[in-house]
């Protein structure tokens, strides 16, 4: 029985001590603090590719005429001719579209390059957009460390085909 009052005296003593000896000041101070931001790793540099180009004209082709000892006539016919098959007037487009309808089993198809720089030319495209697709990364890591708050969505690539 002499516990109870002994308990309740201690407890009273204990709570209250606190007010007893009077409040501190907290002082709040607020420093800038340096964030150390790890480099994200850079995209491989671009690696493109030169394609070839082809200008085929109306300017007539030479045929000059076959040489004899060495020398060449000022003046021939057509049979004396390096190329006889050639008519007068064959022009570059004439050879061009000769060649083809060779390549091409007779259908004339203008592409002003081989398909080989065609298909250059559009892994050169690819590799422009895997290179812009990998800098939206870097930028978007970069605002997600140094914004805070709304996480930054990726770099979207808008094309006509929906890709």
């Amino acid at each position: 029985m002499i516990v109870k009052p002994f308990l309740i005296s201690a407890a009273l003593v204990f709570l209250s001590s606190c007010s007893l000896l009077g409040t501190k000041n907290i002082e709040i101070v607020s420093k800038p603090v340096e964030i150390e931001i790890i480099q994200p790793t850079l995209p491989r540099p671009i690696d493109l590719q030169d394609p070839k180009w082809y200008v085929v004209s109306e300017a007539v082709i030479t045929n000059p005429c076959i040489k004899v000892e060495g020398k060449r006539l000022k003046d021939c016919s057509l049979e004396q001719r390096e190329n006889p098959d050639w008519p007068v007037g064959y022009t570059y487009l004439d050879r061009f579209i000769e060649d083809m309808r060779k390549v091409n089993g007779g259908d004339v198809v203008f592409v002003a390059m081989t398909i080989g720089d065609y298909e250059m030319m559009s892994s050169n495209v690819q590799e422009l957009r895997r290179y812009i697709r990998e800098l939206g990364e870097v930028i978007v890591y970069y605002r997600n460390v140094t914004i805070k708050g709304e996480p930054a969505a990726a770099v979207q690539i808008k094309t006509p085909s929906g890709e």
